[in-house]
């Protein structure tokens, strides 16, 4: 991304906040948008467009706002939270900002730019089965062919991917909430809201309307590329670089400074960027400490760079309303009961 395009994706942000000019002269747009969303649900409903049911619970973790808001670190909390009940747990995603096209595995030894960054850190963090392709369905499948014993599926991002028949809707917010209320491009939604989920999750500090919370924070212990660990109170009796290629990067610049680091340079860098084509310098002196999402990428070529994990944790109240309606979704699956 060119620092020019990255200036306008900042303005059209701020926009989206607010139903300001820019938004009013967006808006006829977004109802052409409005009016395909509503076609294409409908067709799905009447049966017009296939969507496809796989012999496994379906639990789809997205949002209906462009940009992340935390579905990563709600699929990783799922993921933990179901192995704890003794499921078959594998995961399923598009595999954003990747460079191939195909359906393929994620294992510990594939790169970012094969499978996408957030699908090798979901794996790699978890060690689950984790599939990448271009329609979800068809990831699922290949899952389920290479682990028949899978039990519940969780599909990173896919609230609006239809053609994979989900059983569990989960909506996950951040502090913009909806923004301005407006669809693409004169505001930030995907499609209209509010619109039937089973469950919704606030990942920010200050959620805009009625929904589940969860409490992040940065890991008491970073890593290294060179497998090693340091506790944050050996870290912070240096000065750093703090460097994000995140969907909200002074979230993290943010974290750090309230865990008492001395950041003296950050450098905020557009979603899933490729440390392939160079990595940004740092002032002398500074260590280089980044994202785990990031971390996976920069390694390869920066391996003292130090990363900080993010403890992500819904409120109890979310758990037990989720273990509810995966408890009717396996019932409907009797070989999947477990006692």
């Amino acid at each position: 991304m060119t620092r020019s395009s990255t200036g306008l994706s900042t303005r059209l942000l701020q926009a989206w906040q607010h139903r300001g000019p820019v938004a009013w002269a967006l808006w006829p747009v977004s109802l052409v948008l409005g009016a395909l969303v509503a076609l294409r649900r409908s067709g799905y409903r009447r049966g017009w467009l296939a969507s496809q049911r796989v012999p496994a619970v379906v639990i789809v973790v997205g949002n209906v706002v462009a940009g992340g808001a935390g579905k990563t670190p709600t699929v990783l909390a799922l993921v933990q939270w179901l192995r704890q009940r003794g499921l078959a747990v594998g995961v399923v995603s598009r595999g954003h900002g990747r460079q191939t096209d195909d359906c393929r595995e994620v294992t510990a030894s594939s790169q970012a730019h094969e499978v996408g960054d957030e699908p090798l850190l979901i794996q790699r963090r978890s060690g689950a089965p984790v599939f990448v392709a271009r329609l979800r369905a068809q990831a699922a499948q290949a899952l389920l062919s290479q682990h028949p014993s899978t039990q519940v599926i969780v599909c990173d991002d896919g609230l609006q991917h239809l053609a994979l028949q989900r059983d569990i809707e989960l909506c996950v917010f951040d502090d913009r909430g909806v923004g301005n209320g407006f669809l693409q491009p004169a505001g930030p939604l995907r499609e209209p809201w509010p619109r039937p989920v089973d469950l919704v999750l606030h990942t920010g500090e200050h959620p805009a309307f009625a929904g589940y919370r969860a409490h992040r924070q940065l890991a008491s212990v970073a890593h290294n590329g060179h497998g090693e660990t340091c506790p944050v109170e050996v870290l912070r009796q240096r000065a750093w670089h703090a460097m994000a290629g995140i969907a909200h990067p002074e979230r993290f610049f943010g974290m750090l400074q309230d865990l008492g680091f001395d950041v003296q340079q950050t450098t905020a860098l557009p979603d899933h960027h490729d440390f392939r084509h160079g990595v940004p310098p740092s002032a002398a002196g500074l260590g280089l400490i980044c994202t785990e999402k990031d971390a996976h990428k920069l390694w390869a070529i920066q391996p003292d760079a130090w990363a900080l994990p993010l403890q992500f944790e819904p409120e109890p109240a979310f758990w037990v309303d989720l273990q509810q309606r995966l408890e009717a979704a396996l019932s409907s699956r009797p070989s999947f009961r477990t006692s």
